[in-house]
């Protein structure tokens, strides 16, 4: 099952239900259900999240929207993707890719809900920052019980400069506002398959040319993604709807940075496209014109 958050003009944040290329509004006020992590909270498990919205898929009675439709720029006029999950928080996984990774991988923390974008919106590149480079990963949304419920694409900016200061500079280098985006739909485990064999790219495209692109395989993740959600959640408890981020295994080369008026383009073999444009801020702060992007 593949869910989703929309804007609906007058109505705001509704959640759907992708079925082919029709979704349905399953958002349920009566039922407590006014987000995708209110479904995830009730849900608890995997088929508990799926019985869920289920159920209320059957219930839907408004007239379907075009799926293809709702992957348009963000304007208030018109009904468009939003971001797919508030996450109370996102972790993210340092050297996760290769034959074999010694020491574990390192956990840190990325964002909040509040630092993230959904697609179509702006990746924020503040203009005292270093060489900001995207990173394409699967993204894992994990359940009451610690298991994953559901898994999205995620671009997790970067700033290559201030990483190269090691742990000193991993606060600098991940925390950025506007600097994660999630999407474009939260895609359930009985759909995704194995996420070990995962394909995994990364484009960036200036001025309709295709700048830089590369493919890396979840197979290459060193102790596959139940091993990192395990490292996680052996630091301690994280609340329902938390995202982990797995890692990158693309290299961006030094030449390369985004740069305002980019797309950067995050696919995800079952999951679909995540496409965002770059701005430039000088603050960092998130770019809201033409509507919520939560």
């Amino acid at each position: 099952m593949k869910l989703v958050q929309f804007f609906l003009p007058g109505r705001g944040r509704r959640v759907g239900v992708v079925q082919g290329e029709r979704v349905l509004d399953i958002t349920a006020a009566g039922e407590g259900i006014r987000s995708t992590l209110d479904l995830i909270v009730q849900g608890k498990t995997p088929a508990g999240l799926l019985a869920r919205a289920t159920w209320l898929a059957r219930r839907a009675r408004a007239r379907p929207l075009d799926w293809s439709g709702l992957q348009r720029a963000a304007s208030r006029r018109v009904p468009h993707l939003l971001l797919p999950l508030e996450p109370p928080e996102v972790w993210g996984v340092d050297g996760t890719y290769g034959p074999g990774v010694f020491p574990p991988p390192a956990v840190f923390f990325k964002a909040t809900g509040e630092r993230c974008v959904g697609p179509g919106f702006p990746l924020i590149v503040r203009t005292d920052s270093g060489r900001i480079v995207p990173e394409a990963e699967l993204a894992v949304v994990i359940g009451a019980d610690g298991h994953p419920l559901a898994f999205a694409a995620c671009n997790d900016l970067t700033d290559a400069v201030a990483l190269h200061d090691g742990p000193s500079g991993m606060a600098a280098a991940k925390v950025l506002r506007g600097g994660c985006a999630l999407g474009p739909c939260l895609v359930t485990p009985d759909e995704i398959g194995d996420p070990d064999r995962l394909q995994v790219r990364c484009a960036i495209r200036r001025g309709g040319v295709e700048l830089f692109a590369a493919v890396a395989n979840t197979a290459q993740i060193a102790s596959g993604v139940a091993g990192l959600v395990t490292r996680l959640l052996a630091d301690g408890w994280v609340p329902p709807g938390t995202v982990l981020a797995t890692g990158s295994g693309i290299w961006i080369p030094e030449s390369v940075r985004i740069s305002d008026g980019d797309h950067v383009d995050v696919e995800i073999e079952g999951i679909g496209r995540l496409s965002n444009p770059v701005k430039v801020s000088p603050r960092g702060t998130r770019a809201t014109e033409g509507g919520p992007s939560r």
